[in-house]
């Protein structure tokens, strides 16, 4: 009985994630998809592809505001019915996008598509908080992006199929069926994880004072900030991802789709074999020893830009960073979520917020800095990197002080 017990509890745990992973997949899905279609976009509404990128700023600072909302909600009400009040935020907003008039319009309702999509990145990360141990929680995340992970390696080509025979606007469509397809899937298999705390005060004042106690947390600072240097980096190639590969180097929007998708397949086997490496390795060493090896090729990569070696040592240099990457994201957050429990679902807002603020600076400054040169895209890469990898070591050295400290 025992035994059919713990079957029956790994079931439901795998279920569990491949909802958890299949819903945060509309995240990829809402910026990769309609990356093919910037050109087209752009044509339309009779602008740049520079300006497009807008609306991908709209996006992060729309995914950066609603997770901090829902933080504190999920807290006090439960996940379940917050994340379906967020997922049929979503439908809305997908709709909405579809049948944008203008560049206005649709930068506007990419802002409450993300306000949407928050509702799923903070519910994913604080179920698994709630259910796992806290040495598995690693581990959980990394299956949890091998599932949704594959939402950015065909994304790109789902996109470029429906954006060459139907055009962009069905991209949209298609986010707010898949979308439905999750509210039916959340509704029937996902389970309440938390007894909801009613004394949880959602008064601005209050909300703002224990965010700010879970920010100054040393453990969680150290981390979160760490992990969202690292997502800037990787958001600010997805930003320039088009003008570079499409722009710069020539491809058609199918050729762009494969590489970014190969690209994404870096980073889904880079979270994949981080779980192989936790079996011997603990947390802190790998992602301590992997932002080492990031600053290494993010210098490579700037010098590349300076000195324009070609495409191929373009795409290999990126490859390889996205790879290192999948190992950074769900390790930094296992760290900073490891001293919180009952406040899991602001802690997991609170990282997922500063993770899209990171993304959004990024993503306008590379807008901003509109050039043929990759050189923007490269200075602004070594600089997350560095200061990544600096947090990291920073903490390590404190962590040993205090040892050598009790020790004496």
């Amino acid at each position: 009985m025992i035994q059919n017990s713990e079957e029956r509890n790994k079931k439901q745990e795998y279920i569990i994630l491949l909802v958890l992973g299949t819903m945060i997949a509309l995240g990829p899905f809402s910026i990769d998809a309609y990356l093919p279609g910037f050109e087209s976009i752009a044509q339309d509404f009779n602008t740049t592809i520079s300006q497009i990128g807008l609306t991908l700023t709209s996006y992060f600072i729309g995914i950066s505001l609603g997770q901090l909302a829902y933080g504190p909600i999920m807290d006090k009400f439960g996940r379940k019915k917050p994340l379906l009040i967020g997922l049929g935020l979503y439908l809305l907003s997908a709709l909405s996008c579809m049948y944008s008039p203008n560049l206005e319009w649709l930068i506007i309702s990419r802002f409450f598509l993300a306000v949407g999509a928050a509702a799923g990145m903070v519910a994913a990360k604080a179920i698994i908080r709630d259910i796992f141990p806290v040495n598995e929680v690693a581990g959980a995340i990394s299956v949890l992006m091998l599932i949704m992970g594959g939402a950015p390696i065909i994304a790109p080509t789902v996109g470029s199929f429906i954006i060459d025979s139907f055009g962009w606007k069905m991209i949209f469509l298609f986010l707010a069926m898949f979308c439905a397809l999750m509210i039916i899937s959340v509704t029937k298999f996902l389970p309440e994880s938390i007894v909801p705390d009613r004394k949880v005060d959602l008064k601005p004042k209050q909300v703002a004072i224990k965010y700010f106690g879970i920010l100054t947390h040393p453990k969680f600072s150290s981390f979160a900030f760490s992990g969202s240097f690292a997502i800037g980096a990787m958001f600010a190639y997805i930003s320039d991802a088009p003008k570079l590969f499409m722009g710069n180097y020539d491809l058609s929007q199918k050729e762009f789709g494969i590489l970014f998708g190969l690209n994404a397949g870096g980073l889904i086997l880079g979270s994949q074999i981080n779980r192989l490496f936790l079996r011997k390795y603990t947390t802190l060493q790998i992602t301590l020893f992997n932002s080492m090896i990031l600053v290494i090729l993010s210098g490579l990569f700037l010098i590349n830009s300076i000195f324009e070696f070609g495409f191929m040592t373009t795409a290999v240099l990126l490859f390889f960073m996205l790879f290192l990457l999948g190992f950074q994201n769900p390790n930094t957050t296992a760290l900073s979520l490891e001293p919180f429990e009952k406040k899991a679902g602001r802690a997991s807002a609170l990282i997922g917020s500063l993770k899209m603020v990171l993304g959004a600076l990024t993503s306008f400054m590379v807008s901003f800095f509109h050039t043929s040169s990759t050189i923007p895209l490269a200075i602004i890469l070594l600089t997350c990197l560095f200061l990544s990898s600096l947090l990291l070591f920073m903490f390590s050295r404190k962590q040993k002080e205090s040892l050598n400290l009790s020790e004496a």
